[in-house]
């Protein structure tokens, strides 16, 4: 990108698959515009949108899940099947990963989109339970270490379960991304809003799933500078 006066939201959520389907576009995208991409969590699977992974939307994920990769090229390991959606006692619930990531951006805006990265790649291709603040703590202390910050991994996962600030950042963080993406002109995540001298877009579904060159070439065809 080479004008300033660009901005770019990205809405998702962690636990969101084709977020994940959506990560080469929004790493390419990061590398090129750095920190005028902000990243909005939704909130989508926390709260009354958490649950139990029960059998039957294990299956359905399962499913959903081939189908992206199919699309896309990304990767869904048998370790993530066997230890994600076949486990017993797996909670879906992005409310521990949205609070890292926004514990973690209170640091250096800068981790979030790293540490959104490493959340993927352990879920789907490592079959880590992104859910526990335990497993949380050491992806947020590896993102950081890389950064050149160091972290308490023990008093970073108790924070995640205990910090009251903290709940109310992620609180209002949450709201604000919602009330935001109640003005796109689509719906559901992941979505990216581009504004470039004044003027909103939306970009969602095939540029979001087909990498850099995909993402560029559509912000080239909407006449944005890239």
């Amino acid at each position: 990108m080479t004008e300033t006066d660009s901005s770019f939201e990205y809405f998702f959520d962690p636990l969101c698959g084709w977020c994940y389907a959506a990560a080469p576009a929004l790493q390419a995208l990061h590398h090129a515009v750095g920190a005028r991409l902000r990243l909005m969590p939704v909130g989508l699977f926390m709260g009354e949108g958490a649950r139990p992974l029960s059998p039957s939307f294990a299956e359905y994920a399962w499913s959903n899940d081939q189908r992206i990769q199919t699309l896309t090229g990304q990767p869904f390991s048998p370790a993530y099947r066997q230890n994600i959606l076949s486990a017993p006692g797996i909670r879906f619930d992005s409310g521990p990963a949205t609070k890292v990531l926004i514990a973690l951006g209170q640091r250096d805006p800068a981790l979030e989109p790293a540490f959104l990265h490493a959340l993927q790649v352990s879920r789907y291709q490592d079959g880590a339970d992104t859910a526990r603040p335990a497993v949380l703590a050491d992806i947020a202390a590896t993102v950081a270490a890389a950064a050149g910050l160091a972290l308490d991994v023990s008093a970073f996962a108790a924070a995640l379960e205990d910090d009251a600030v903290l709940v109310y950042d992620t609180d209002r963080r949450i709201t604000a991304s919602r009330q935001a993406m109640r003005a796109l002109s689509g719906s559901g995540v992941p979505q990216l809003r581009v504004t470039h001298a004044g003027q909103a877009h939306t970009v969602n579904g095939a540029p979001l799933y087909s990498g850099a060159e995909g993402i560029f070439a559509h912000l080239r065809a909407l006449g944005l500078p890239v």
